[in-house]
């Protein structure tokens, strides 16, 4: 078993000009949870376009190392293809594609050519995944996302997870409008592929979805950098004192001029 390392070193991101990191250093490897916590604006999601190349974000400097390997270099498709996984806060519909192509071409997308995932094989597993995800069969021969609910989307995007196997997962803000019932339908998915060759990069403001996922690390961002990192017990103590305590403790004025849907 191969152990990989994703790697973010002192990023610097902009948007429009505007500073949103400042300096972001973290370093995640397979087999961890970590727990990305913070308050409105303060560049969680802003993070997780950087790491997988959205192109409204411009890097001005720092790092994102995927095993030793320059993900800025890369194209969005070349970092999905070389392990990397986003799981969005508002997933796309796609149009003309069923849920079953999508997600077997994205899975054949990381295979060697002539080495493709048989049908058959394929069929299988994907029945079984949606069967535990709660899923109905006639939603593989939807067109990707379109028409399903905000829950139905969130389990899509673990569906994909679960299926295309990442080595790094990043889910952002997954959690928002779940009901109970999904949430633990969600988070049942994510522990699924907890193990030695899978790290997961958790986005959210609430302590609920972490206690069915139990993060090995929990960091907490402030303008624009992580100001505090340790276990789970953080996250319990945010949902108990909020955010303000800390602000105080480590003397941490709010910028009120960064984004405020970040």
């Amino acid at each position: 078993m191969l152990m990989s390392t994703l790697q973010i070193k002192d990023l610097h991101v902009s948007i429009e000009g505007k500073e949103i990191l400042k300096g972001v250093n973290l370093t995640m490897n397979s087999g961890e949870v970590h727990a990305i916590m913070g308050p409105n604006g303060t560049g969680k999601s802003t993070l997780s376009s950087a790491v997988m190349g959205h192109p409204s974000y411009e890097v001005t400097s720092g790092e994102i190392l995927l095993d030793g390997e320059d993900v800025l270099e890369m194209e969005v498709d070349e970092r999905a293809r070389a392990g990397l996984f986003l799981a969005m806060q508002y997933p796309s519909e796609v149009t003309g594609i069923t849920n079953a192509e999508f997600i077997r071409s994205a899975i054949n997308a990381r295979r060697e050519e002539g080495d493709e995932l048989p049908i058959m094989k394929y069929l299988k597993q994907l029945d079984k995944t949606m069967a535990g995800l709660e899923m109905t069969e006639e939603m593989a021969e939807r067109y990707v996302n379109e028409g399903f609910s905000g829950g139905e989307k969130k389990r899509n995007e673990i569906l994909q997870m679960m299926m295309i196997k990442p080595k790094f997962a990043i889910l952002d803000e997954i959690d928002s409008g779940l009901d109970i019932d999904a949430l633990k339908i969600v988070s049942k998915g994510v522990n699924e592929m907890r193990g030695g060759e899978f790290g997961c990069m958790i986005i959210t403001h609430y302590q609920r979805l972490l206690n069915y996922i139990t993060p090995d690390h929990v960091h907490v961002m402030m303008n624009g950098k992580i100001a505090l990192s340790g276990g789970p017990e953080l996250a319990k103590r945010l949902e108990a004192e909020g955010y303000e305590g800390i602000r105080s403790e480590l003397g941490i004025e709010l910028d009120v001029k960064e984004e405020a849907n970040d």
